[in-house]
C-alpha cells in the first residue's frame, strides 16, 4: 500500500521523500522521482506533512518515536496521516504522544487497496482533530475519492474496522455463493453482471466472484491481513462487550486458510476452503 500511496502523490506532483527499511521499495520509488531519505527523521526534517503506511501498531510506533524515528526529526506542527489500519487503543495513545511532541495526528485508515489508491478513489475514514484533518485536507483529497471526519482520535480505526467486518463477511458469503454457482453448472463468472443493482450487488461481488471461479489469486488484499484486522476487531468486541457470531466465525475461516498454507494468498483463495475432500 505503501508503494501505492507514494506513486499517486508523485503524479499528483507533490515532492517526495520516501524512507522504508526495504531498500528496494525506496529505490522503486527514486525511479519515479522520489528523493530518498537515509531514516525517517531525514525524511520528516524535509517534509510538512508525512503519511505511514504500516503492518502494526508496534511498526508505526518504532517508526515515530524510535531512534531515527519521524518525532527526532519533525518540526512543531508537522502533520502526520498514519494509513495504517491499526487498534484504536493504541492510536489514541500515539495521538496523545504526537500532540505531547508538538506533533498533529490523524489516523486515515484506508478501503479500496492498491488498485484504488494508484487512482486516487480511495476511501479513508479519518479520526482527529478538526483543525488538523483541515490541514491535511489537501494531501488526503488527491488520494480519495470518499473521505470523512468520523470523530476524535481513534475514529478512524475504529470505522476502518466496522469496514472490515462487512468486507470479511462479504468475502465470505462470495466464497460461499461461488461455489454452489460451480457446482450447480452455472457460470459464475456471469453472476456479477446479472445481479448488478439488484439487493445482492455489492463491490466485492463484482470484483471477486469472477476471480473466484478463475481461481485467480493474484493478491490485491492478503488473508493474513484481514486476520489481523478481525483479531482487533475482537479486542474491541471484548471491550464494548458486543456479540459478534458471524465474525467470529468468519475469523475461524480465514485463519483455516492460513493455516492450510494461504496466508498470503488473495481474498479470492477464499473459495478454496469449500473445496473440502475435493481440493
Amino acid at each position: 500500500m505503501g508503494t501505492a500511496i507514494s506513486t499517486r502523490l508523485l503524479k499528483a506532483g507533490y515532492t517526495l521523500i520516501a524512507f522504508d527499511l526495504d531498500r528496494g521499495k525506496v529505490a522503486q520509488l527514486e525511479a519515479l522521482g522520489a528523493e530518498p531519505a537515509t531514516s525517517a527523521a531525514d525524511a520528516a526534517a524535509r517534509a510538512d506533512t508525512v503519511v505511514l503506511s504500516l503492518n502494526s501498531s508496534r511498526i508505526v510506533r518504532e517508526a515515530v518515536f524510535g531512534e531515527g524515528g519521524v518525532a527526532q526529526g519533525a518540526a512543531v506542527g508537522t502533520v502526520i496521516i498514519d494509513m495504517s489500519s491499526i487498534e484504536p487503543v493504541a492510536t489514541r495513545q500515539l495521538w496523545a504522544d504526537a500532540v505531547e511532541a508538538g506533533l498533529r495526528w490523524l489516523d486515515c485508515p484506508l478501503s479500496g487497496g492498491a488498485p484504488k489508491a494508484l487512482e486516487g478513489k480511495l476511501t479513508v475514514m479519518a479520526g482527529g482533530n478538526p483543525v488538523d484533518f483541515d490541514k491535511a485536507k489537501p494531501v488526503l483529497d488527491d488520494l480519495c475519492q470518499n473521505l470523512t471526519l468520523m470523530g476524535p482520535s481513534g475514529s478512524g480505526q475504529t470505522t476502518k474496522l466496522i469496514n472490515q467486518v462487512l468486507c470479511a463477511l462479504n468475502f465470505v458469503a462470495v466464497a460461499e455463493a461461488t461455489r454452489l454457482a460451480v457446482d450447480a453448472g452455472v457460470d459464475a463468472q456471469r453472476i456479477p453482471a446479472a445481479l448488478s443493482g439488484g439487493r445482492a450487488d455489492s463491490a466485492i461481488l463484482q470484483e471477486y466472484m469472477g476471480k473466484m471461479a478463475r481461481n485467480d489469486y493474484t493478491p490485491t488484499g492478503r488473508i493474513d491481513n484481514m486476520v489481523k484486522d478481525l483479531m482487533a476487531v475482537q479486542s474491541l468486541a471484548g471491550h464494548t462487550g458486543t456479540a459478534m457470531p458471524m465474525t467470529a466465525l468468519c475469523m475461524e475461516i480465514h485463519r483455516l486458510m492460513m493455516t492450510a498454507g494461504l496466508g498470503a494468498a488473495d481474498s479470492a483463495a477464499l473459495v478454496r476452503f469449500y473445496d473440502g475432500p475435493k481440493g
